[in-house]
């Protein structure tokens, strides 16, 4: 009868660490992503200091009133200087749609229709920058929430892209806030 010998605790417990930080990777890849807010650009929504998750199998899609995580990298971050890479903003208008700004009684249109806002915090104007444009295709037209402390696609019209941005970008939708526990909850 041959005996089968057990394997060295150490030897035991680094393998058990290794397949915990590639099932961890495996998550991370292709379930789901935390991020911390950064500003408050996303108020009242989202505040600085909040980790949110994306949800990665909704990466490279975009609907209006999404609230998106996406690469900047070219667009809203030039240079590593700008900020970083990844942004979390509300998508206003996708490919096709015509956005403007405003409307007169002050609201953002889509296609001719006044863009209800109800995440918007009671006094804020949808914009102070008035813009009207067709989102090409494969594009989104981004805002934060916080519209007078946000740079969004307003902001960048006139810079590459048209501030719009490259639905393959989108890392995915913030689903939910996993911290602080005091705001733990889905958006």
């Amino acid at each position: 009868m041959s005996r089968r010998r057990r394997p060295h605790p150490v030897v035991a417990a680094a393998v058990c660490v290794v397949l915990l930080l590639v099932a961890a990777g495996a998550v991370r890849h292709f379930v789901v992503r935390p991020f911390r807010v950064p500003s408050a650009s996303m108020e009242p929504a989202l505040v600085p200091g909040d980790v949110i998750l994306a949800d990665r199998s909704t990466r490279g899609t975009a609907t209006r009133g999404d609230i998106v995580v996406f690469d900047g990298t070219g667009y809203f971050a030039p240079t590593a200087e700008d900020g970083g890479r990844y942004w979390v903003k509300r998508v206003i208008a996708v490919g096709g749609d015509r956005v403007s700004c405003c409307d007169p009684d002050g609201a953002i249109t889509i296609d001719g229709e006044a863009l209800q806002e109800p995440y918007l915090a009671p006094g804020t104007a949808p914009s102070e920058i008035e813009f009207d444009l067709r989102v090409p295709a494969g594009r989104m037209f981004v805002l934060g929430d916080n519209r007078s402390d946000s740079t969004d696609s307003r902001h960048l019209l006139g810079a590459p892209g048209g501030g719009m941005i490259p639905v393959e970008r989108v890392v995915g939708d913030a689903d939910r806030i996993v911290w602080p526990l005091t705001r733990r909850g889905a958006l």
